[in-house]
Parts: structure tokens; sequence; C-alpha cells
């Protein structure tokens, strides 16, 4: 399956380096390898990091000869991977091209030396969403994307034995190898378990103070390790917007995980893929078209509330809440129309019914009818 981002890698190369971030195992070598003729790990174009004579090729400032393009993947991982990227980049950029991956969030690990300003382009890969796995998509394919979630290995294998080891695994790697290579941390076991309850706050206001009652930490601390496993690609955590016609609320933020088949609560996994294809979209349009663009929330102070606004340029675009059901018009929506200056509101559910509501500017569709108006 040809990942969504293939082409505008592609177009990007031509002109910059690429820089290719995401969550780990969601398939960014794999994308990677597919521009390489035969697509291996063997190929010589592929160095990774985590290759011990890979690792000493690149600490020499050797590079594989007559090679177009070079794949570095995991480079972050050295302190020193932005001067030894712009040094490789300035010096061949006229014979080569330059794609670089990694699990963590490149554009925040700025480890010293010259940036890298001006000589690459910046995309973020998802999981899986509806609208990337095909058009005609099943009960069946949705069914099981909210049960395994949008992770490739996971997904296709479609294995409940297979997904629960899968996952394990994975946040293993996240939590005792990623962080404790990238960040100052001792209290890893804490953070182990402050990822392990976080999917028990999805969808509602996080507490910061709740959670440090838990944890028997500082607020500071509580705020400064979730803001370590958002740059790790854990979880992400969206404001609210705020209006200036109603006394919204300005301060809390809702949290969701990249991957929402570790929510156990069905509506909140439901309200978490929504979250996550809304995500994606903002980031789509980021990173392709250079718009600036924000996932937020809407809420007043009577606890009233639109479950996502999508803004771009600081002006809301569209909203949307999140129905399991079939249901008539949210009664917020009714309410928040027209007060919010919104422009147009989605009511996304499980089913199939798909109406417009002209008075409030709403239309109710299903998911996999929404995600084809997203695009990605």
């Amino acid at each position: 399956m040809e990942r969504y981002l293939k082409k505008s890698i592609l177009r990007d190369l031509a002109e910059k380096m690429v820089i290719l971030g995401g969550p780990r195992q969601v398939g960014k070598t794999t994308l990677a390898l597919s521009l390489l003729p035969g697509g291996s790990e063997s190929h010589p174009a592929y160095l990774s990091w985590d290759a011990i004579p890979a690792r000493k090729m690149l600490l020499r400032g050797e590079l594989p000869a007559d090679q177009p393009l070079i794949l570095l993947d995991e480079i972050h991982k050295y302190r020193g991977w932005r001067n030894l990227a712009k040094g490789f980049y300035d010096t061949g950029k006229s014979r080569r091209r330059f794609l670089i991956t990694g699990s963590a969030r490149l554009d925040h690990y700025r480890r010293g030396g010259d940036s890298l300003q001006g000589r690459y382009h910046f995309h973020r890969l998802h999981p899986f969403s509806l609208q990337e796995l095909g058009s005609a998509v099943s009960r069946e394919t949705l069914a099981q994307l909210l049960e395994f979630g949008g992770f490739p290995e996971p997904f296709l294998k479609a294995d409940r034995r297979h997904w629960q080891r899968w996952q394990r695994e994975r946040l293993t790697r996240v939590i005792h190898e990623d962080l404790i290579n990238l960040e100052h941390v001792k209290e890893v076991s804490q953070i182990d378990l402050l990822a392990s309850v976080l999917p028990d706050r999805v969808g509602s206001p996080l507490s910061i103070n709740n959670l440090r009652q838990d944890l028997s930490v500082a607020f500071e601390t509580v705020d400064r390790w979730i803001t370590i496993l958002e740059n790790l690609y854990v979880c992400f955590r969206i404001p609210p917007h705020g209006l200036p016609k109603l006394r919204a609320v300005t301060k809390e933020r809702k949290l969701y995980m990249w991957d929402w088949s570790l929510c156990e609560d069905p509506a909140a996994r439901f309200e978490n893929l929504v979250a996550s294809n809304l995500l994606k979209y903002c980031h789509w349009m980021e990173d392709n078209e250079g718009e600036s663009m924000e996932l937020r929330f809407l809420r007043d102070a009577a606890r009233r509330e639109i479950d996502f606004v999508v803004v771009r340029g600081r002006k809301p675009v569209f909203a949307v809440e999140c129905k399991t059901g079939e249901r008539e018009l949210s009664r917020n929506i009714a309410y928040f129309a027209p007060r919010s200056g919104v422009p147009l509101f989605y009511q996304v559910h499980l089913g199939t019914k798909d109406v417009e509501v002209p008075a409030a500017r709403a239309r109710i569709l299903p998911l996999s009818t929404f995600t084809s108006i997203l695009g990605v």
C-alpha cells in the first residue's frame, strides 16, 4: 500500500532535504525504503544510526558512492546530528538527495550546532485513516481500524493477541529506549506509569493537578513529563478556542493518544480516532501547503462543548462533534452556531445518516464521508 505522503516527499526531495517524523512503527522506514530500488534495508543508501557499521561510516564523514538518494534513519539519537546532516547536505546537495527519518519529534529536538533552517522540508507521517485505506471502505474495515488502531502492523494483522504483544513491546521501546536516549530523566518508571493512565483521560479536559496527586510529584513535573510524551509521539494535547462574545474556557487542554486503540471506552476511542484524523489533516495542510493550522475545541463556562474546531490562520474553518450513533443535531451545535462565528459544523457518527441542517450551518454525516471531505 502506497502511503499518502510518498508523492509529496518525492516532490520536495527535488528542492531540499526532507525530514520525516512520526511515531515509532508508524511506517516511516518502510515509506523511505520504498523510494529506493528494491526497497530493502540491505540497500547501501540506507544508513541507520542503530547499525554500528553505518554509524561508524557517518562519524567518519563518509557516504556510499554513486547513490542519488541517501536515507538517514534514527540519526537524531546522535547529539550532533544537525551539524552532521548540514555538512553532508551543503557539500553534496548538487549530487545527492537526503531523507532523514526518526521516531522522535525532529522539529523539537534541537541538540545544538548550526540550524538546518532553509535546508529542509518537514513531513509528519500519521497512522492509517479511512481515506488512506481506500474509498470503498466497509463497516468491517472501520471496526478493524477502531479495534486495532491505525499503526500498520497491528491493523493489518487484525489479531487481538498480536495487538496486545505489539502494544507492550512498542511502549517499552518508546519509554525505555527513545526516552532515555533523548531526555535527561531519572523517573522512567513514573513516566511509564503516567503513559499507562493517560488513555483513561482521553476526551475530557486534562487535570494536571489530579495527575500530580496520583503520582505524588509537582505540577510542573507532570506537565513536563506529558510534554516529553508528546515529543515522543505518544499523545497530543489540544487547547480551547477562545471566543470574544462568549465566556469560553481558555486554559484547560484536552488530551488524545496517537494510538486510539489504547482507549477502552468505545465513545472515547471514536472521539480519539476523529481527533487523530483532524490532526492528520492539519499537519498535511501545514507540511504540504504551508498553512498555519491548529486543532482546538470549544467549551464555555456552562460546560457546553464542541469536540473540535479546526483553525486556519487564527480563524475557525469548521467544527466537529462526535456521536457514535445516528442522532438528531446536537444541542451544543444548535447553541454555538449563532454565537461562535464558526462557519460550518459537522456531526460525525458511525452510522449511515447524511443530512444537512441549514439553519445551523451543519451536516450530520458518517465518518467515512467526513474523511473523504478532508482528503487524508
